[in-house]
């Protein structure tokens, strides 16, 4: 394993993590009871408080009857109510499955049916907008609301504008009144390092979002190695921009600065004035976003040398970040962007630049290095039959070691295709050089990647193909300066109808997420097709 000359010999080093985050959060609330755990804009909740509120909430969750197993979704912003989920979700022994707060009702109604999902804890305004009638629809029978704006005094309003739902919902429970009700935890309820912590949902390789089912060995694992291979001093304050239902934001930040008895500091979602802001409250020591959102906060108008002060790393992953972008940053403001890749499928990390170096780029295409892989885990570049290629030739990324998931819920066949063998394919195409530094240069399949999170085309097609005007649709990613990906589509129209790409565009907005709806459209009479009539997207992705 060449990259293991990357390395330093404290990186190299085993590491022996507790056997869950949750085990990792107990002992740091034991040894620093009265340090903060959170920071919310101008709140503060100490270790000891949040060990007590997360276990009233894990009281409440067990005398309505949820058992070791079950799932609870969690459809929130960065806000200490989302760690009180899943803190009291883990303690009662259930799964969790994180929601992208974006999700609209038919996204959301997968995700709880497929999961079998019986609890949701979710902001009290999607509640009341159209949440109630999507879990009716679903195996859910305990619902937790919370209102984003307590915990903290400051309401911006740049990402705290919104009123409080104006009523209470009869058919849910508040979180923080069931949080301070003071019920005990339920014995012998905490999870062993090998149940399942977490059911992600991620496209991957196929249309239909999958179930990826992350450990709790899985997580503890990366942070306990973000821990020990960060200068990250204990105690010290992380950032959570990414979002934590966002693999990344879960394990880099939240299971990072637990394993480390730090302080994570939260802003609900990104803006960068909100952001910035915070940088300058918190100090904080590490964070981990995409590139748009760096891109972002270098471009604010009132962005200084002094709000990057404190950090001593900051990492960049979900999206590919230009070396251009780099090195602006470091000439800017100070730091150097570490990138990294990882998947869902692997717990996020499984190679990082390492915080003593700064990555190569690839002379003959400009691609900068995504890292090296940590010392237990292996990372082959293979050929069409599953060989093992060169040093410097490309292939398909593949991945083995402890933070590799054992598959997707409850989809045997889509396990085996994609992990053989227990080795993650991962349809990424990359190739390494002969030190060991990896690099990703395509895709092998269609997916889109815009600002860090996956969009499957067909998902965005078949909304289009619901519009009375469309005949094709065909969707694909095109090179965006921000976003890194933003999604385009091609449609052609019925005999005889009418409808312009800005209807188009709005008319799947209103249907989902906002990073997944096009862009752009582009009407063409005839979309491009294959002797058998199949769509060509490729040719699509190569017009101009």
């Amino acid at each position: 394993m060449p990259w293991l000359a990357q390395l330093t010999d404290a990186q190299r080093a085993p590491v022996t993590p507790p056997p869950t985050v949750l085990h990792a959060f107990r002992a740091a609330a034991a040894a620093h009871p009265d340090r903060a755990a959170l920071a919310y804009f101008d709140g503060r909740l100490s270790y000891r408080e949040t060990d007590a509120l997360s276990d009233s909430v894990a009281g409440h969750l067990a005398a309505r009857g949820l058992g070791r197993g079950d799932r609870v979704a969690v459809m929130l912003q960065n806000s200490p109510h989302f760690v009180l989920a899943l803190l009291g979700a883990w303690k009662a022994g259930a799964t969790v499955v994180p929601l992208n707060p974006m999700y609209k009702s038919a996204e959301v109604a997968h995700v709880l049916d497929d999961s079998g999902a019986t609890a949701l804890v979710c902001a009290d305004r999607t509640w009341h907008a159209y949440l109630r009638e999507t879990a009716a629809a679903s195996p859910v029978r305990i619902v937790l609301t919370a209102c984003e704006r307590e915990l903290q005094t400051r309401d911006d309003p740049r990402v705290l504008g919104f009123e409080p739902a104006p009523v209470p919902a009869d058919e849910a429970d508040d979180l923080l009144t069931v949080a301070r009700a003071g019920h005990p935890a339920p014995e012998d309820r905490t999870p062993g390092t090998d149940d399942i912590a977490l059911i992600s949902y991620t496209s991957g390789t196929s249309g239909t979002p999958k179930g990826a089912m992350n450990l709790h060995r899985g997580i503890v694992h990366n942070a306990e190695r973000q821990r020990t291979g960060h200068p990250v001093p204990p105690g010290g304050t992380y950032f959570a921009l990414a979002p934590l239902f966002h693999i990344t934001g879960m394990v880099c930040e939240l299971g990072a600065c637990f394993a480390n008895a730090g302080t994570l500091a939260l802003a609900y979602r990104f803006d960068a004035g909100v952001v910035l802001d915070a940088f300058l409250e918190h100090r904080p020591a590490y964070t981990v976003g995409p590139s748009t959102a760096f891109m972002a906060l270098a471009a604010h108008p009132g962005v200084t040398r002094d709000h990057f002060a404190s950090f001593l790393v900051i990492s960049s992953g979900g999206a590919p970040v230009p070396p251009a972008l780099v090195e602006r940053f470091r000439a800017g403001f100070g730091p150097y962007i570490r990138n990294g890749y990882g998947l869902t499928e692997c717990t996020a990390p499984c190679a990082a630049v390492p915080p003593e170096k700064d990555a190569p780029v690839d002379p003959a295409s400009g691609t900068l290095s995504v890292g090296v892989p940590g010392p237990d885990t292996l990372v082959r570049i293979l050929d069409e039959e599953g060989r093992e290629v060169p040093f410097g030739t490309q292939g398909e990324i593949a991945v083995r070691g402890p933070q590799v998931v054992p598959g997707y819920w409850r989809l045997p066949e889509a396990t085996a295709q994609t992990f053989p063998d227990g080795e993650l394919r991962t349809g990424d195409i990359g190739f390494m050089d002969p030190e060991g530094w990896l690099y990703v240069v395509d895709r092998k399949k269609d997916m889109i990647n815009a600002s860090g999170f996956k969009v499957w085309p067909r998902e965005v097609e078949d909304v289009l193909y619901t519009h009375p005007a469309v005949r094709e649709a065909a969707v694909v990613g095109v090179p965006d300066a921000y976003r890194g990906e933003s999604v385009k589509a091609y449609v052609s129209l019925r005999p005889g109808a009418a409808a312009g790409p800005a209807e188009l565009s709005a008319y799947c907005e209103e249907r989902l997420a906002a990073y997944k709806y096009p862009r752009e459209v582009e009407i063409l009479a005839e979309l491009p097709k294959t002797t058998s009539g199949k769509i060509l997207r490729r040719e699509l992705r190569s017009r101009k």
